[in-house]
């Protein structure tokens, strides 16, 4: 041998010599760095064996690419990339064969298949679940094959089950085109007749001819408000055209007389075929105020405490809650109602639980925690606390803070809120003609700008780095690994089980810093030294936008939590921004707001008395003429909230036959994620429900070892849950369809959990790292990077279950952190697209709770 050869050129030339094994000039660079970090200090040779190991190690990233294409060229799409690293890990013989790499792998399989469920027929559909998830659809060929594939895994000889799966799944997709083909007709006969009621409404000019009266006098009862103007249309000169329904006008004949005589009076609009005017009245919302009659009937006092985070806010309100002999505490997330209960609880105080998705029932307990959306209507009570008011002005689940805020029946109401919301409490107080008196509190600790700009490798225990995406969110977690930190996670789209667990090893020193979204700006008990901004921009579901005054006062106030540290600091990375703009904007005012009309918008009883007017059983239909009908854009009052995600679902549901208006409007309120087929699933459970067939809770599907997960394993996990949350949402709505309750808690904890565990497992390994390797900084593997992880390893996590067949939510989860709707309640959407049909995709955000 040559001398001059180093020490693994040497081991390398000898191996050869003795296998046999020649590498490729591409795996020879890789071959001799492996060879080296295996040599013993002061040897230039290895065994044979280590040789092998080494040179199979070199030679699975191409076996991976070469069962990627096979596969992929016999159409076998339900075989993943994790798959295949899993199967060429089980490859030890560096002379492999496509044959034996194609064995491996039907065997990895096979593996794989029997662990997702107890029988064929379970683990097809859950296989088929996660390719849905992943936009991946099989044709009936393929599933014919997978079938084969799933039964010979289990030994099962005839397979005649997938014929009827087939049959099954081609039925299914015929429904769909019926539904769809149904859903179309009818859309189209609601918009032709709406088109030609428009059709048939005329100008001012005929009024006086239809009334026989003169075109002073229908001026004067136009004032008067007796003539209702169907429709008002601006013109350019700043006018409005006004139009007006011969049918109702004529029905008016007979009151001119009374007019005339100068007697007072609403003229009475009864009759079908009615005009907007009608509809406006029928629906309230231009007096909405007077919707909620229980409220209206009692003496309310209306207390709004206001001030900066970790002013006690709560802590005041809470107090006088506990003291009331009944009481009411509305939060914007089912985190929150949950610490509310238990703060009531702590004091002595037995209280229920209604959120958007569970019911705790506290027998003989008089105070209840709820989500906004959950506000009961109709049962008084002495004292209540709404949370969060500045979230009126929200335009996803604002109206929902209206409805609670108008309607909650409490003699006496403490609203807490940020400063920004005091002008528009005092509208709604003006409008309820209810007494307001107004606390104002400061911060119980100091909170001032950092004096210098961070890097990463700065951050310390006790730091908060917020970020606005999931995405963010997981790539600075990433980063922080690499930097040997602990770090705890905190996002929206993370169950609220899972975000008080992450919050909880946050506090208890178990992670060292936190990453979160502005999740964090409401309802979690946070011990934050120091807020660090990542990026002092956004994406808000509409534009990339500046961050306001009030969003860093609200996210920053977090740091310095009383009782915990002396003061709190809010500070920046030095690419997002400067500490000069985070210290201006903390000193900022108030914010002006230039719009004092609260949203509203209808619920189940409006929906069912517009019905009624123009008879109609089309909740399309009705919504239809709600958007055109019932608020003016210059009402001076109330403004109509966006209602888009609810059109769509309604548009979708007109070919579903067998359920009721009000059935209908529930399903329109269920909170689901449009990026995630949202809409399409629900309408496949409505027809199910529709047609008296049970509907089933949607699984965990492949939950694969948490320490060979990554980002993808992760958002599909996300996904199943928000499934979860909104089929339990129906669960409490419909118990006859919705029956399987228990296998959907499991799922869910099944699936918080095993995210949990994910979330928990990478810091566990970098400390491991950390400890192995004193005094070196390794490199540690984020979310991003996906080699070596991923991947099914043998066995199942205890807690995964098969896959079965998706705020804030209830929705804790749209656009909102957790917006909940109910169907007696106020609901949230979003914006109201008007008289189209189901808009394809779907915007960006997170279910809301």
């Amino acid at each position: 041998m040559d001398s001059a050869l180093s020490p693994a050129d040497h081991a390398l030339s000898v191996a050869i010599e003795e296998t046999g094994l020649s590498p490729s000039p591409k795996e020879e660079p890789r071959l001799l760095k492996l060879i080296a970090r295996s040599l013993v200090p002061g040897t230039n040779t290895i065994l044979a064996s280590e040789y092998e190991r080494l040179i199979c190690d070199v030679r699975r990233k191409d076996w991976a690419a070469q069962l990627m294409n096979l596969t992929r060229r016999a159409g076998e799409l339900w075989i993943s990339k994790a798959d295949m690293l899993d199967a060429v890990s089980r490859v030890h013989d560096p002379r492999a064969t496509p044959e034996l790499l194609r064995a491996t792998l039907a065997d990895t399989l096979a593996a794989r298949f029997r662990d997702m469920g107890h029988t064929p027929r379970d683990v097809l559909e859950a296989v088929q679940a996660d390719l849905t998830d992943a936009g991946t659809f099989l044709s009936g060929g393929q599933i014919d094959r997978l079938a084969q594939i799933i039964a010979s895994a289990f030994g099962v000889e005839d397979t005649g089950f997938e014929a009827e799966l087939i049959a099954s799944e081609k039925a299914r997709r015929e429904e769909e085109e019926r539904i769809e083909a149904r859903a179309e007709a009818r859309r189209k006969r609601e918009n032709e007749r709406l088109k030609a009621w428009e059709e048939s409404l005329v100008g001012f000019d005929q009024v006086p001819a239809i009334l026989h009266c003169t075109p002073r006098e229908a001026l004067r009862w136009i004032a008067e408000n007796r003539l209702p103007v169907t429709r008002r249309t601006p013109q350019p000169d700043g006018t409005e055209k006004f139009e007006f329904d011969p049918e109702i006008l004529k029905r008016l004949r007979s009151q001119l007389a009374e007019w005339r005589g100068g007697q007072k009076g609403t003229p009475a609009l009864a009759g079908r075929k009615v005009g907007n005017a009608v509809i406006a009245r029928v629906a309230a919302l231009d007096r909405y105020v007077a919707h909620f009659r229980t409220a209206r009937s009692l003496k309310r006092r209306i207390t709004l405490v206001t001030g900066p985070t970790n002013s006690g806010k709560s802590y005041t309100a809470l107090n006088a809650l506990a003291n009331a002999e009944s009481g009411l505490a509305l939060a914007p997330l089912r985190l929150l109602a949950h610490e509310f209960r238990e703060s009531l609880l702590s004091r002595g105080v037995p209280a229920s639980l209604a959120t958007g998705e569970e019911r705790i029932d506290f027998p003989g307990a008089r105070h209840l925690a709820a989500t906004v959306e959950m506000c009961p209507f109709h049962n008084p009570v002495d004292v209540a606390l709404i949370d969060e008011a500045q979230m009126l002005m929200d335009p996803d689940r604002g109206a929902a803070w209206t409805a609670a805020i108008m309607g909650v029946p409490a003699r006496h109401l403490y609203i807490l809120g940020a400063p920004d919301c005091i002008p528009l409490i005092r509208r709604i107080a003006e409008l309820c003609d209810d007494p307001l008196d107004e606390i104002s509190l400061e911060r119980k600790s100091p909170l001032r700008a950092a004096s210098a700009p961070l890097r990463l490798r700065d951050l310390e225990a006790g730091d908060a780095l917020i970020a606005f995406s999931r995405r963010e969110v997981l790539d600075l977690r990433a980063e922080l690994l690499t930097l040997g930190k602990r770090v705890a996670v905190v996002y929206g789209a993370l169950s609220p089980e899972v975000r008080r667990a992450e919050a909880a090893r946050f506090n208890n020193g178990e992670a060292e810093i936190l990453v979160a979204t502005d999740a964090i700006g409401m309802g979690l008990n946070l011990s934050i030294k120091r807020v660090v901004f990542s990026a002092l921009r956004k994406y808000d579901g509409k534009q990339t936008r500046d961050l306001t005054a009030q969003e860093i006062k609200q996210i920053g106030g977090r740091a310095g939590r009383y009782g915990h540290h002396e003061n709190g600091v809010v500070a920046v990375l030095g690419e997002a921004g400067t500490p000069a703009h985070i210290r201006k904007m903390l000193a900022a005012p108030p914010e002006p707001i230039t719009e004092l009309r609260p949203l509203v918008q209808p619920d189940a009883d409006i929906v069912r008395a517009v019905a009624e007017e123009i008879e109609t059983d089309s909740l399309y239909g009705v919504l239809v003429r709600i958007k055109r009908a019932v608020l003016r854009a210059d009402d001076p009052n109330y403004r109509l909230a966006d209602m888009d995600q609810a059109f769509e679902i309604a548009s979708a549901l007109e070919g579903v036959e067998g359920l009721s208006l009000t059935q209908r409007w529930v399903y329109a309120m269920c909170p689901i994620d449009e990026r995630d087929n949202g809409i399409s699933r629900l309408v496949g459970w409505a027809s199910d429900h529709a047609a008296g067939r049970r509907v089933p809770p949607p699984g965990t599907g492949r939950l694969v070892q948490p320490s060979q997960a990554g980002r993808e394993e992760l958002e599909r996990a996300e996904k199943r849950h928000k499934r979860l949350v909104a089929w339990r949402w129906l669960s409490l709505r419909f118990a006859d369809a919705y029956t399987d309750k228990q296998a959907a808690e499991d799922n869910t904890t099944a699936l918080n959990d095993w995210i949990e565990a994910v979330l928990r497992q990478q810091s566990r390994e970098r400390e491991h790292q950390k400890r192995a390797m004193p005094g070196r900084r390794g490199g540690g593997k984020g979310f991003g990077d996906r080699s070596g992880g991923g991947y099914s390893g043998p066995g199942r996590p205890p807690s995964s279950r098969g896959d079965a067949r998706r705020d804030g939510a209830g929705r804790d989860g749209g656009r909102s952190e957790s917006g909940e709707r109910s169907p007696g309640g106020s609901p949230s959407g979003k914006r109201f697209k008007g008289a189209g049909g189901p808009r394809k995709g779907g915007k960006g955000g997170h279910g809301r709770g």
